[in-house]
Parts: C-alpha cells; structure tokens; sequence
C-alpha cells in the first residue's frame, strides 16, 4: 500500500510538474522575446508577434534585491496589450556585473549609480519606438524613474510601485499612477497619499484620477488587496491598473490579457515540493544517531538565548567585511547565532556527528534546493543563478550559514525531541531578526522586505531536510544541505554593492 501511494504521488507531481510548466512556457507565447547587453546591463525586450510598427516603450525597472525577472508579470502583461516592454538588471543586482555603489551607506552614491544605469536605458529605448515612452519602477527604482522622468521630456507616463520618492510635485512627473499592496508598511500608504494629494484640496480616496490624463496632470493611487511588498509584483489588480493607466495614455485597447503566474507558479512548485518525498526513498536508511533531545528549560534556553543576544552583540559592531548589501549581515548574524547555539549545547553535553554515509545525502538535497528548486524560480521569478563576481562569495557566506543550520539541526533532534522544535527554532530566527531590525532600522531596512522570503525557504528546505534525517537517521545531514542551499541564495539575491 505504501508502494502505491508513492507511486501516485510521483504520478501526480508529474502531472502537476509538466502542466505548471506548460502554462508558465505558454504566458510568452505570441511574443517575440529579444535578449541582449546595453554596456554592462542585461536587458530583454518583449514585444507582441506580427505587429506593423513597435508600439510605445515601457522601461520596467526592479527594485531591491529583485531582478528583470521579477518585473514579469507587468513585462508580459503590458507586451501583450501591443506596448514593447524593457526590463534590465540594476548595478549589482541580477546577472549586471557592475557594482552598486553606496549601497546603505551612501543613499546618495547609490542612488546616483542607479540613475546614470536609468539614463543609459532610456537611450536605449528611445531607438526603439519613437513615440514617448512610460516608466515603471518597484520600491527602491519607484524614486528613480521620477526623478528620470523629471529631468526628461520625452516620458508619458509614470508608474511606481510601492514608491517613496520625496521629489514628486503637483505636476511632475506627468501622468504618475501609484501602486501599494494593502499588506505593505503603513508609511507606503501615507506616502502614497501624500503625492497624490498634491494634486488636489479633497482627500484622496484610492482608484480615484486626479487631474488629467491628456494634459499630463493625472494622479492615482490604487491599494491591491492581499498582497505584500513582493506580491504587489504578481498581483491581479495591480496588472489591472497599470494596463488601464497606460492604455488610456496612449489611446490603446485592452484585449484583456493577465499574466496569471503565481497559479502556475504555485502547481509547479507543489509538484516539485510534493515529489521529493518518493523520491527521498532512493537514499539507503541508516540508523539514528542522535542521542536523547534536549526539552523542557534546556530547549527554551538554547533556542531563545542566541536569539536575543545576536542582535545586540552585532547591534554597534560593523558588517561591510563583505561587497553584498544586507547579506553581510545576515551571514554575521547566522555566525553569531549558531556559535551560540552550539556553546550551549556543548554545555548541555548535546553532541552530533555527521557520519560518512550522510554526506551525500546532504549533498544531493543542497543539489536538488539549488537546481531543481532554483532554476524555475530563474526563469519564471527571479534571478537565481550566479555570475562570476558571486561565486567566491558563497564560501564566506557558507562560514555563517554553516554554522547556525549545524547547531539548529543539533537543537531539534534527537530521542524524545521537543515537539514543533523546527517550527519554534523558525520563529526564534524571525524574532531575532525583528530585534535586530528595530535597533537599526536605518541600516536593515530593507530586511522587512526579505523576511518573509527567507520564511518561505525554511519551510520548504526544511521540509526536505525532515525527509532526508527520517530516511537516514543523520540529523546534520539537513543541516549540512540547508547551509549549502542558504548561503547559495544569500550570496545570488542580494545586491554586490562598491
């Protein structure tokens, strides 16, 4: 019986595997998609099959720690409806070998680093249609394209998405359309509010046109229900309004086209999740090596301890020992705390050892999380695989993850092991990180935005590792592959900063 329920879990993660796949492959179809570098700058066009002339320019523009992947959805969409849609990857982000210069810093260096690379695209775009063209930016390009559209004279339209941009007036940039997730900081939604009352005494009531689209006044702001900093990206209503927006500039019709990816996204990824557990009984089963568990006051202690004192240990200490904005400080942060864990555990006389038989279990978990995990998530979501300037960060970046999955996979098992230990040990690191967050809120901002992210691939990773130590009874085997898996991904997603 449990022969024939592996067998149709694999048959149904096939299934689901193949037609995610098919409808993710086939959000392109009826496009011409055109890959190619502007200097340093990877850039993709897409534009609708059969057209007679190029319809007008829509630079699309990611924000922090994102990617041209990422801007997808609104790429798609927009390609579809007959407008030749841009996306590109910023300085330090991406497959762009160029740095970000200033990162946190320096908001001034930075942001200068990110227009000039604006600059450099809309001249690009220019060669491509020769009507005016519109802009689209998320979160940290939202100021960007204001600022670019202010200083030129050739832009039709403005769209930021989740945007802070202290520079906006009553009057420009022309024609500005404002997109905030209902989930998003309230300081967004103030914001928000803000630019758009500019334009008019009433108050400003959401999916409400201030002024006048056909003289360039127009101003709107629109709340997506449901969603967060990053989903505001994939969300529905947010495709509605910038669609709407844009069509109604250029006198457009709307056939009706959505980009619906996170459906597909989310069946491909429920196959690939739900197919490793058949797929986990080629590994040969071995015998449990852990001892008893810690519980009770020694469980609290180990988990809450490290998770309390990391933050205010690395609170006044520097973190720029690394060029990768924000991952610095998180391979510091898993460092500090792993070192802890495994402190007290040694005091608690809790000792592991990986044997042989684990490693290349672990190493072919790592394998499975990197490729067959990342790579959809690099063509369809966001960019996840490495350029020759982030490889020889992953080692240094391992140092820090290695540790803390160690001493975490050494807190949660075991004989008699705590009941929802991983579940509680998740939550210790999201509460540590949150301290960390509010004593520097200025300097870890944008951690806010990436916590949830790093929840999500615990989850999923550790759902894996789970799997991988009931099968060969090697609890660091699933930390030694969630240390691989992480660091991988610290060292890929956030941005290279000079």
């Amino acid at each position: 019986m449990r022969n024939a329920i592996r067998l149709l879990v694999a048959l149904l993660s096939l299934a689901a595997i193949a037609f995610g796949l098919w409808r993710l492959e086939g959000l392109s179809a009826g496009l011409e998609t055109t890959h190619q570098m502007v200097g340093d700058i990877p850039v993709t066009v897409l534009r609708r099959s059969g057209l007679s002339a190029p319809g007008p320019v829509v630079l699309i523009a990611h924000g922090f720690a994102g990617s041209q992947q990422l801007m997808l959805p609104f790429a798609t969409t927009l390609a579809h409806q007959g407008f030749t849609a841009v996306t590109f990857d910023q300085p330090g982000h991406g497959h762009n070998p160029s740095a970000l210069r200033g990162g946190v810093s320096d908001d001034d260096a930075a942001s200068q680093t990110l227009l000039a690379s604006l600059r450099q695209m809309m001249a690009f775009a220019r060669t491509l249609a020769p009507s005016r063209m519109a802009l689209l930016g998320h979160s940290m390009a939202s100021d960007i394209v204001v600022r670019a559209a202010q200083e030129a004279g050739d832009v039709a339209a403005v769209i930021a998405v989740s945007m802070f941009s202290p520079g906006v007036t009553a009057t420009t940039p022309a024609n500005l359309l404002v997109i905030d997730g209902a989930l998003e900081p309230p300081m967004l939604t103030d914001e928000a509010r803000r630019v758009v009352g500019l334009a008019t005494n009433d108050p400003v009531a959401p999916r409400t046109t201030y002024g006048s689209l056909a003289s360039g006044t127009a101003r709107r702001f629109s709340l997506s229900g449901g969603v967060e900093h990053i989903g505001v990206l994939f969300s529905r209503q947010s495709l509605d309004e910038a669609v709407a927006w844009l069509c109604e500039t250029y006198a457009l019709p709307d056939d009706g086209f959505r980009d619906d990816r996170p459906t597909w996204l989310g069946l491909l990824y429920l196959g690939l999740i739900a197919g490793f557990w058949p797929l986990s009984r080629l590994w040969q089963p071995g015998t449990p090596e852990a001892g008893a568990a810690l519980r009770g006051w020694r469980f609290w202690l180990a988990a809450l301890l490290p998770a309390i004192a990391t933050p205010l240990i690395l609170w006044k200490l520097p973190s720029g020992f690394l060029p990768i904005l924000l991952g610095d400080y998180l391979t510091l942060h898993f460092a500090v705390y792993g070192a802890l864990t495994l402190g007290l555990l040694a005091c608690f006389g809790r000792f592991l050892r990986l044997s042989r038989h684990g490693i290349s279990p672990a190493l072919a978990l790592a394998a499975y999380c990197i490729a067959v995990i990342g790579l959809p998530l690099d063509r369809y979501a966001d960019s996840f695989t490495p350029i020759a300037e982030q490889l020889w960060l992953m080692p240094a970046v391992l140092l820090g993850t290695l540790l803390y999955f160690t001493a975490e996979s050494w807190l949660t098992s075991g004989q008699g092991r705590m009941p929802y230990g991983a579940l509680i040990a998740t939550l210790c690191l999201v509460l540590s990180l949150a301290i960390a967050v509010s004593l520097n809120l200025r300097r870890l901002f944008f951690l806010i935005i990436i916590i949830p992210v790093i929840v999500i691939f615990l989850a999923v990773f550790r759902s894996f590792a789970a799997m991988l130590v009931r099968r060969t009874g090697a609890p660091l085997a699933g930390g030694l592959a969630l240390a691989l898996a992480f660091a991988w991904a610290i060292a890929v997603t956030f941005p290279r900063v000079g």
